[in-house]
């Protein structure tokens, strides 16, 4: 996919998330307005207090820009960036990351500064590029989207965060209650190129993230990625001794190794109930965001549908960090 420069006098339109009224809201919005004014650029910006509002504000921001040929901007976490980029998908207007989430894959696997400052300069210079999304029953996900074990996760981890505040040691000990804690395994059939497979597991997890499956140990994955494929992983039936087993292989980047997964690339599937009596919800997650999806799900890669303003080479450096559990 070939890059191109974006018009360097068009406006942007950035849409910051305040998250839980954190005090260092006004310093991100004056980092923001004070890089961009000095270099003369034209903007502006929308603050959202409330989760409620964001997707409202996103379709705003995502208007005014196509209106006015400029740049759509998310200031946030994943599920920030996943829903203001959902709305800026079909608009076809260039789309922008300030990452200022807990784990920031997607901002970094593109090469995105976590530092805002250095982020909103690389913004000014970066160059467009299409990118690859997924996509579930008409929801997209950059990163990830799950059903099973791993909603109940994201659910339990944002509760934690909201009384013991956000912070990578919290999401890890979040995820290790929810892990040991009892639930339920999922009956599910599985069609791919025609072929049908049934499956008992309590997580099918389908990555769309090089950086996140690089961290877990997962090589083969890293690679169908690259290659326009989505990665899933399902975890076999196994109790509270073999999922322990697979928490510690995910922690050191060996996930790779156990036997006790499922796990192949593709470009489209559908996942519905071994036993299907007209319409069934069930929860899933994308990006870190929980829905109520209805069954049979579908699965799909769509290439170049997201065009990612991303830094020129050597203009950031993907952070490492012991974040593999997310």
């Amino acid at each position: 996919m070939q890059d191109t420069n974006p018009d360097p006098a068009a406006p942007l339109y950035i849409v910051l998330n305040a998250g839980s009224g954190s005090s260092e809201t006004a310093l991100r919005r004056a980092t923001i307005e004070g890089i961009l004014a000095q270099a003369g650029r034209s903007f502006e910006l929308a603050m959202v207090d409330a989760p409620g509002q964001l997707e409202q504000v996103a379709k705003r921001m995502v208007a005014q820009a196509r209106a006015a040929g400029g740049i759509v901007v998310a200031a946030g976490g994943d599920g920030t960036i996943n829903t203001v980029a959902r709305e800026t998908v079909a608009s076809g207007c260039p789309f922008g990351v300030l990452p200022q989430g807990t784990f920031n894959y997607f901002g970094r696997t593109h090469n995105i500064p976590e530092d805002l400052g250095d982020a909103v300069r690389a913004l000014l210079t970066a160059r467009v590029q299409p990118v690859q999304i997924g996509i579930v029953n008409q929801r997209i996900f950059l990163v990830n989207a799950s059903i099973g074990l791993y909603p109940t996760l994201l659910e339990e981890r944002e509760a934690d965060k909201h009384q013991f505040g956000r912070s990578r040691l919290v999401a890890l000990l979040s995820a290790l209650k929810t892990f040991f804690s009892p639930h339920r395994r999922m009956r599910i059939k599985m069609v791919l190129d025609g072929m049908e497979r049934s499956l008992r597991t309590s997580t099918l997890f389908v990555g769309n993230n090089r950086l996140q499956m690089e961290q877990l140990g997962m090589a083969p994955m890293v690679e169908a990625i690259k290659d326009g494929e989505l990665a899933a992983i399902a975890i076999k039936s196994v109790g509270k001794l073999g999922m322990f087993g697979l928490l510690a292989r995910a922690l050191v980047g060996r996930l790779g190794d156990a036997g006790n997964l499922l796990t192949f690339s593709f470009r489209q599937m559908t996942v519905r109930p071994r036993k299907f009596y007209g319409k069934r919800k069930v929860k899933v997650a994308t990006d870190g965001e929980v829905t109520l999806m209805d069954m049979p799900l579908e699965f799909r890669v769509l290439e170049g549908q997201l065009l990612l303003l991303k830094p020129g080479a050597g203009t950031a450096r993907v952070a490492a960090g012991d974040d593999r559990a997310a």
